[in-house]
């Protein structure tokens, strides 16, 4: 019987099985009595004196001596006759990380016959190699499990520092609908909404990455936006753009890198906008990101492009200003954003990008519904364009609808 291995598996120690070995000058008859009286045993140990000199593969040996006129020839000869010289032989000291590297280092060979364990030298016993590679695959899965609750726990976090803005939304905008949905159980994308007493600021911003390094980004560059909207106030889109820059080169060190040498090229694609209630202005900043607007008058959406700098990486200036943009808006005006994992999304029948342009049919096609409606009709027109595509990226989508003098 396979002893019970205790739960956790430490070193080579506890994948030892206590069998006997048999003496280099055993002959084969003792051999076969072994294998016989041991039925479920795969391998004999070889000992001389108590250490061990090699391994006796059953299928081999019983293969072997069944041949003609074999039994008559090696009978009586000592069992070395089909031992294999140079078995994995391991200390019971010996991590279970170690001896799978030991074990994959031997080959299938020592998968098949499993490993001699030795305790100061002398033979302890036989480890199994379908039996450690059964306790490697137990302790990734918890390591795994352990994995999962930690990144689940990071999502509680991470929405958690996105609900202030949804309630901020919510208590601003009457018809405003967001749909916030990384790519893994954490993202990249992340928004942040305000509202002052002479308006409401909006910033949609896509990371560098998406699931654990992502929402890591999204910490840096959301504590960023904070500061600055702290320093600078919310009416100047452009300046916090700016500010932002300046606060994620310098917390991932694309500044003053260790040797002169930039320690990460990372950053965010970024939307920032204020709206002015008195005078029903939208102004604008874009990094790498447009915001687009249909007035209720018009049969296609305009777009305020985003300048093409990013936010941080090792590329973009120190003090590069983001040019502001404006326009006016009429009651009932729809403002719409979309991160790339929208318009990136391969589909269809051939395989290529979402697009814009089915984005824009869609609102088009729906804009006398509520926010929520319409945002709902684009995620359901992406995925039927992705199909049995994977999804790429995080997506994040913005839709709202401005009444008069009401933000």
């Amino acid at each position: 019987m396979r002893p019970t291995l205790p739960r956790d598996h430490r070193c080579a120690d506890d994948l030892c099985n206590e069998v006997p070995g048999i003496d280099s000058d055993s002959t084969n008859i003792k051999v076969m009595d072994l294998f016989t009286a041991h039925r479920e045993m795969v391998c004999l140990a070889v000992v001389e004196g108590e250490r061990p000199i090699g391994l006796i593969n059953r299928n081999i040996f019983m293969s072997q001596m069944s041949k003609p006129f074999h039994r008559e020839l090696y009978d009586r000869k000592s069992c070395i006759a089909f031992m294999d010289k140079e078995p994995l032989v391991v200390d019971s000291r010996m991590s279970i990380e170690e001896l799978t590297f030991k074990t994959v280092e031997f080959g299938e060979k020592a998968l098949a016959d499993g490993f001699i364990v030795t305790r100061e030298g002398r033979f302890a016993g036989l480890g199994n190699g379908l039996q450690l590679m059964a306790v490697v695959a137990a302790m990734q899965a918890e390591k795994n499990r352990q994995m999962m609750q930690s990144i689940e726990y990071a999502s509680v976090i991470q929405r958690a520092m996105l609900r202030a803005s949804r309630d901020a939304l919510a208590s601003t905008l009457d018809d405003a609908a967001l749909l916030w949905e990384p790519r893994d159980v954490v993202g990249g994308d992340f928004y942040h909404f305000c509202a002052y007493p002479e308006g409401w600021f909006g910033a949609i911003a896509d990371c560098t990455g998406h699931g654990v390094p992502g929402a890591f980004m999204t910490l840096i560059a959301s504590s960023s936006l904070t500061q600055a909207l702290g320093q600078l106030g919310p009416r100047n889109p452009a300046a916090l753009l700016s500010a932002v820059n300046r606060g994620v080169k310098g917390l991932l060190g694309q500044v003053d890198g260790l040797d002169g040498t930039p320690e990460s090229d990372d950053g965010l694609d970024a939307a920032f906008f204020w709206f002015d209630n008195a005078t029903q202005v939208l102004s604008f900043a874009g990094a790498r990101m447009s915001l687009h607007v249909l007035h209720p008058d018009s049969e296609q959406l305009q777009t305020l492009v985003g300048q093409r700098m990013g936010v941080g990486y090792v590329d973009s200036d120190y003090d590069f200003e983001w040019v502001p943009a404006a326009m006016a808006m009429l009651p009932g005006s729809m403002i719409f954003i979309a991160t790339d994992g929208l318009t990136d999304q391969i589909g269809g029948p051939k395989g290529i990008a979402f697009g814009k342009r089915k984005a824009f049919d869609t609102i088009l096609e729906h804009r006398a519904q509520p926010s929520a409606a319409i945002c709902d009709a684009i995620k359901n027109t992406l995925l039927n364009w992705q199909g049995e595509q994977t999804r790429r990226d995080d997506l994040t989508l913005f839709c709202a609808r401005l009444r008069n003098n009401n933000a």
